[in-house]
């Protein structure tokens, strides 16, 4: 397909009041975006660099968390006006899909084709019920683990009235332990001097130790956030939530669903009149509450209680690339606290991983889907127009093709991969999204100034960042 088809013009339908109530039963894409992201940059990239460089380095995450936001809301701008997530956008310009679409596919495959976390949430598994961590004695256990661990990912996602709405779901409960844990153990265990420390680490903006490893750098500038394809799925989501224009949609329904919804391969939008830019003004509230309160807060939230547990527990100094901070708080807190935070802090570790393999999970086979979906009428026909059915297809390869990979490497070094790659699509999508958002929207619905600048600091950003770690390589 040389060019997708035009819109068409419809009404932009009326958000509900905007109160307390209704924002807890509208917002919800954060949760799933939050859920995914916890297990990279929080739980694991920032503890090793907070505990062997020390936590003046969580500037990098401040800055990060910040372009990423407002990425993210410019790409649901994109998505609340058009009911197309922004990949579709992408496809729209020149030359099109042709391009574009496999350009995108081979970007996602090359940073989340890679299961980061899933051996991880293995280990927890394996360490909870033996009593100890794996050793190299146990490898066919946690092999067998690591296979339940990928199972229960597809299990999941079988469930509910959509995917969108299940991964919701399943995200507020995981991030409601994860948060309710850590606050309960920071709280609990440790000094106030160590949270006047690590809450200064955020603004204490400086220069690089030296002898520090670019790649965990690039990995925590990229996972602090979302990282790249995470950051891009957040239109998806929105779009199956129905957020704007995407209420003309459709949504990909679950497996075991007896909705029979069809998911537009392109979208629609609406007349930029006085009553349609009203309604838009209320869709945008609840939009940013969703991006700023719920994601934001709880990227910021998440990565301050993560790095002040183990920055309190973990030596100084110590290097997490191959362990990881869960397996140190687990123990030190089962010894010097209660034995019985040996379970409960791999039980948190567990559902920390999880979030975050299940979060990549999904975030590669739905983009993979609506890519192909709007961009190849031929698989439509192939699929005979049954969005799930090829979404599932994917999710059944791509859960055999984890099972292959798993031991390509470490967590740690599947997310120095995941991070960069993710940091070289920022750059790159935020380039994009400016052009898609200043040229496809009329102008009552375009970024201010101030927004498009931060798009174009964004690209400046990360793009830097990636080459230098690009250039570390080699030196």
């Amino acid at each position: 397909m040389k060019r997708l088809p035009p819109w068409e013009t419809r009404e932009l339908p009326e958000a509900p009041p905007f109160n307390l109530r209704n924002l807890f039963r509208v917002i919800g894409p954060g949760a799933i975006l939050l859920a995914s992201s916890i297990g990279g940059g929080e739980w694991l990239v920032g503890p090793a660099i907070g505990v062997q460089f020390g936590r003046n380095l969580l500037w990098i995450a401040t800055l990060a968390i910040v372009l990423q936001l407002l990425f993210n809301l410019e790409a649901v701008r994109y998505t609340m006006y058009t009911g197309e997530p922004v990949i579709t956008g992408f496809m729209r310009l020149r030359p099109g899909p042709r391009l574009w679409a496999p350009v995108y596919a081979v970007l996602c495959v090359a940073q989340v084709g890679l299961p980061a976390l899933a051996a991880g949430t293995a280990a927890t598994v394996f360490a909870t019920f033996a009593g100890r961590m794996p050793g190299a004695q146990d490898s066919d256990s946690l092999l067998v683990a690591t296979y339940g661990v990928l199972a229960l990912a597809l299990v999941i996602l079988l469930f509910g009235e959509t995917i969108e709405r299940t991964l919701e779901r399943v995200s507020w409960v995981m991030v409601a332990f994860i948060f309710g844990f850590l606050a309960f153990v920071n709280l609990w265990f440790v000094p106030l001097r160590d949270w006047v420390s690590t809450s200064a680490g955020f603004f204490s903006i400086g220069g690089l130790p030296e002898g520090i490893d670019l790649a965990l750098v690039g990995a925590l500038a990229a996972s602090s956030g979302s990282g790249g394809f995470g950051n891009l799925a957040i239109s998806n989501w929105f779009r199956d939530k129905g957020f704007g224009m995407a209420a003309h949609s459709g949504a990909i329904a679950s497996a075991t669903s007896s909705l029979v919804v069809h998911v537009a391969p392109t979208g629609s939008v609406f007349r930029p009149s006085a009553a349609n830019l009203a309604r838009w003004k209320r869709w945008w509230q609840y939009a940013r509450a969703d991006q700023v309160w719920l994601w934001a807060v709880g990227c910021f939230v998440g990565m301050f209680l993560n790095v002040n547990l183990a920055a309190s527990v973990v030596p100084p100094g110590t290097d997490l690339s191959q362990i990881g901070a869960g397996a140190y708080q687990a123990e030190y807190l089962a010894l010097n606290v209660w034995h019985g935070f040996w379970f409960l802090a791999l039980l948190n570790g567990f559902w920390v991983m999880f979030s975050t393999h299940l979060g990549n999970t999904e975030v590669l086979v739905r983009m993979l889907t609506d890519i192909a979906w709007a961009g190849s009428p031929a698989i439509r026909g192939l699929v005979r127009n049954h969005a799930r059915t090829l979404y599932y297809a994917l999710f059944l390869g791509f859960t055999a093709w984890y099972a292959i990979v798993v031991r390509w490497g470490t967590a740690m070094d599947m997310m120095k991969w995941l991070g960069n790659v993710g940091g070289l699509v920022l750059a790159f999508s935020s380039v994009q999204l400016l052009i898609v958002n200043t040229r496809l929207l009329p102008p009552e619905v375009r970024p201010p100034l101030w927004r498009r600048i931060a798009l174009l600091i964004s690209a400046a950003a990360y793009g830097t960042m990636f080459v230098a770690v690009v250039q570390s390589l080699f030196t």
